[in-house]
């Protein structure tokens, strides 16, 4: 009888050690699939597109102080916002713009990273002056695009904005929020 349940503690023994390597061994194909489909909708929460949101409007001015174009903006002011910019966003027209406001005046840097569309990144002083302005910036670049002047504000605009609209370093800008 003793015999008997050392054979039968055994037998269950191998057959738990059988099933762990058997699912050791076939893990790829058991598991494969709910683990892609986990990662897609987790990469799919994070990507998602953020929708602009007008939080007021804003102004470029000529040196001869007259009105060259107003657009709406959306206004990053807080780190979280800053750092989000316009990840994710897959087009804008160019009726919209974001305004980064900085917490100090003086060299700043951004970079595309996460940005599917190129852009028009216009650096700005404290006294609205635009100071540096890079035309077409290369979707998904991780390089340093700096002012290499003092900035206390940067626009963001759609590649080409520039352009079609005649604005160049040396102009300004203004802005109100919206109530």
């Amino acid at each position: 009888m003793a015999n008997q349940k050392k054979n039968i503690k055994g037998i269950i023994i191998g057959i738990v050690l059988l099933g762990a390597f058997a699912a050791y061994l076939f893990q790829p194909l058991l598991f494969s699939s709910s683990t892609k489909d986990i990662s897609k909708k987790a990469s799919k929460s994070i990507t998602v597109e953020p929708k602009f949101t007008k939080e007021g409007s804003l102004v470029f001015i000529n040196t001869a102080l007259d009105t060259i174009r107003q657009v709406n903006i959306e206004i990053a002011d807080n780190d979280p916002e800053r750092t989000q910019g316009m990840m994710y966003r897959s087009s804008m027209s160019y009726d919209n713009a974001m305004l980064f406001i900085m917490e100090y005046e003086r060299q700043q840097s951004f970079w595309m990273r996460n940005t599917k569309l190129s852009l028009d990144i216009l650096y700005v002083s404290a006294d609205m002056e635009i100071v540096t302005i890079y035309k077409h910036t290369q979707p998904f670049s991780e390089s340093p695009i700096p002012s290499f002047k003092r900035a206390k504000y940067v626009v963001e605009t759609t590649a080409g904005f520039c352009e079609k609209f005649g604005i160049e370093e040396g102009d300004h800008i203004a802005f109100t929020r919206s109530d």
